[in-house]
């Protein structure tokens, strides 16, 4: 039995038009981008067709764009680039409690280092107030770093709203947009950021390539030593293979637009539609109007994920962003979202992308009520 995929948001295929676009410089265009004669040049050319098309998706100058090797490299580079560029020995930065490792893991270093952090709540959403962030603003503040979109939920953080508090105090705000970024719009000034991630293969582009956008005169520290490229701010000769197939992917992304949203939102209703008639005692997490239109986290009541899981072999989802382990705890977003337990524990993030079909979904459905009901008996 093949599986159908719905794990969009752990990682996408390569789009066809992205492969066709990566593969001359996997072939004929190998030299390296620094180099002056024509092999390099070619190679250097097709970085910056591509920052270019990073940049037209965010909004965004294309001296803007910085490329690096994933998302979590591009949360690194925002967070200890600016912390760095402060010269503070110590300060504060504000975060919210539902980020990525990525995001949530430097900010404990940072605190290990001396810094002090403040780790903002959510709602029964999974949503950050602006008002909490106005209040936790202080003279030493040096950065407000929260998610986009949560990669578990889906939620939708209300980034304009905060925007405007930290801008009247000139305060770097950074958000990753690794789930977001060709699934809603990522306009930057429009979203009113001066940092922001995107991972590739979020988007269907390849895996180790990724993108960080930092607004003209926003100072950034690098973190890494050793030559001068992307502006001196990220060492290291560039993926050119990798950045071509993002650059194509965001081209792709705004090409297809509203089509593509629609799609994943008609996918995602349909499957909680089956779902929800299919079964009892099941509760959808998020605000339906506040969450990725691809993103569906959905808790079984009387089941553990785990086990749902296993038994799943005709779809592949996501257990490991809801519960650790058989017996373990439920994720510090669910617990964050006071989600009660019973349906923490039996959490099961499905997420559709651009290839799914209503027939998949339809499958898929069936085949998830039937082993709920086999796993409660």
């Amino acid at each position: 039995m093949q599986p159908i995929y719905l794990d969009y948001n752990a990682t996408t295929p390569i789009a066809p038009e992205v492969l066709s676009a990566m593969r001359p410089y996997l072939e004929e265009y190998f030299g390296n981008p620094s180099s002056t004669h024509r092999f390099g040049q070619l190679a250097r050319a097709g970085i910056e067709t591509a920052r270019a098309q990073v940049a037209g998706i965010l909004g965004a100058k294309s001296a803007e764009i910085v490329f690096t090797g994933s998302g979590t490299e591009s949360d690194n580079l925002a967070i200890f680039g600016i912390i760095r560029a402060s010269r503070k020995a110590a300060g504060h930065v504000i975060t919210s409690s539902v980020e990525h490792p990525a995001v949530a893991v430097v900010c404990h270093q940072l605190a290990a280092e001396g810094w002090s952090v403040t780790w903002l709540p959510v709602d029964g959403n999974g949503c950050v107030d602006p008002d909490d962030v106005r209040r936790a603003v202080r003279p030493e503040t040096s950065l407000v770093t929260i998610m986009h979109a949560n990669n578990e939920v889906g939620s939708i953080q209300p980034l304009r709203e905060i925007s405007v508090i930290l801008r009247e105090r000139g305060i770097p705000f950074h958000t990753d947009a690794a789930q977001s970024a060709g699934k809603i719009p990522c306009r930057v000034d429009e979203l009113g950021v001066d940092l922001l991630t995107i991972a590739g293969h979020k988007l269907y582009a390849p895996k180790g390539a990724g993108a960080l956008y930092v607004r003209t005169g926003i100072p950034l520290a690098p973190f890494m030593r050793g030559a001068g490229q992307e502006g001196g701010r990220r060492p290291g000769t560039e993926n050119v293979c990798g950045i071509v197939g993002l650059g194509a992917a965001c081209e792709l992304a705004a090409t297809e637009g509203e089509q593509r949203t629609a799609h994943l939102g008609r996918t995602r209703d349909l499957l909680g539609a089956l779902l929800t008639a299919g079964l009892v005692d099941i509760c959808r997490h998020g605000a339906r109007d506040r969450v990725l239109p691809n993103t569906l986290s959905v808790g079984f009541g009387g089941i553990l994920v785990t086990d749902l899981v296993d038994a799943l072999e005709g779809v592949a989802a996501s257990a490991g962003a809801a519960c650790h382990g058989k017996g373990g705890e439920p994720s510090a977003t669910l617990k964050a979202m006071a989600v009660p337990e019973r349906y923490a524990l039996g959490t099961l993030r499905l997420s559709t992308g651009r290839p799914t079909t209503e027939e998949d979904i339809c499958t898929a459905a069936d085949r998830i009520i039937t082993v709920v009901k086999k796993l409660r008996r």
